[in-house]
């Protein structure tokens, strides 16, 4: 057995796993060292057979647990030299660095809350997890009202639940403050929705007003909502819709001539030349009186800042908007 012998020096001194597959081609292939030791034993006298095949599988194990193990200390060596070739000195100064800029969403609200703001709107911040009340009973939708088919959201237990707007935020502030109010909520909400131009979480900034009875009306909130989006978009023909909300009455949803072509009819408008961008009302009596409000009278509205931030950016498909591309963002630097 001199000759497997070699085969371990072999082993040992290779320094390359392509040498490595080499040997054991040589020792284990059809044509290979060992093969040729078993073909010997149809020669040898039938008394040293069982002999020889138990030295010859002893060496087989063992040859090919040097192989194994000279394999793993040689990949692990390559593996070693790769890290420190590829290795990047961070403390290094880059002129290749470039500066972030904010998210297309987050400069859209701030775009939004900078105006509002301009205008003697407090920003009111809440919480995401609300209660059955909050989130939906004090903005006049009872339970099995229908119109909470359009906000089903995601539930806990003890009629808990993500928002699925961010009215509570103007229900807790009527609570606890005395009129005027004039406010904006601006904020991440919740529901189970998910296509092209809806996600299961997206942003939302709603307004509320409210003062003495008598002082606030439809033509209020008409001019300060035209004003608003003729800052956001430039010059658009705004109009607005006759609809309906459960916490205002009158409602109407809010269009704007289309950016895209200019009112002339396209695809994203659906040839109509006008795009909706928001709703808004003035409050509806029952919401008052779930707050304890009396002799008031005022106007809310609601707007998806991802819808704002798709058309000022014309982005097709809302859901790039969360998807964390680098090549995408890198667009809004």
């Amino acid at each position: 057995m001199s000759l497997l012998k070699e085969w371990y020096d072999a082993i040992t001194e290779a320094q390359s796993v392509e040498k490595l597959e080499e040997i054991r081609i040589s020792v284990f292939g059809k044509k290979g060292v060992l093969a040729a030791e078993f073909a010997k034993m149809k020669t040898a006298p039938n008394e040293q057979k069982s002999q020889i095949a138990k030295e010859l599988n002893t060496h087989k194990s063992s040859l090919m647990n040097e192989l194994t193990v000279r394999k793993i200390t040689l990949q692990t060596l390559e593996l070693e030299k790769a890290m420190k070739a590829e290795a990047i000195d961070v403390s290094l100064f880059s002129s290749k660095s470039e500066a972030g800029a904010l998210h297309p969403v987050m400069e859209t609200m701030d775009r939004i809350v900078e105006y509002f703001s301009s205008m003697n709107f407090a920003v009111k911040t809440g919480n995401m997890v609300e209660d059955d009340f909050n989130n939906f009973e004090a903005l006049n939708l009872p339970k099995y009202h229908p119109a909470r088919d359009m906000q089903d959201t995601f539930y806990f237990k003890d009629e808990m639940l993500l928002r699925t707007h961010t009215s509570p935020v103007q229900i807790r502030t009527m609570m606890n403050t005395k009129p005027p109010i004039r406010m904006i909520a601006p904020g991440a909400v919740f529901r189970r929705d998910y296509d092209l131009t809806h996600t299961p979480m997206f942003h939302q900034i709603e307004g509320l007003l409210v003062d003495k009875e008598g002082k606030v009306s439809f033509a209020n909130l008409k001019y300060i909502l035209e004003d608003f989006l003729k800052y956001m978009f430039g010059e658009v023909e705004v109009r607005f819709r006759p609809s309906f909300f459960p916490f205002t009455e009158p409602s109407a949803e809010v269009d704007i001539s289309c950016v895209f072509c200019k009112g002339k009819g396209c695809r994203v408008c659906s040839k109509t030349g006008w795009l909706e961008v928001l709703g808004c009302g003035i409050v509806d009596p029952n919401v008052f009186e779930a707050v304890n409000y009396k002799d008031v009278s005022g106007y809310a509205f609601g707007l998806g800042v991802e819808r704002f931030a798709m058309l000022i950016h014309q982005i097709g498909d809302l859901r790039s908007l969360f998807e964390g591309d680098i090549k995408f963002l890198e667009q809004f630097q």
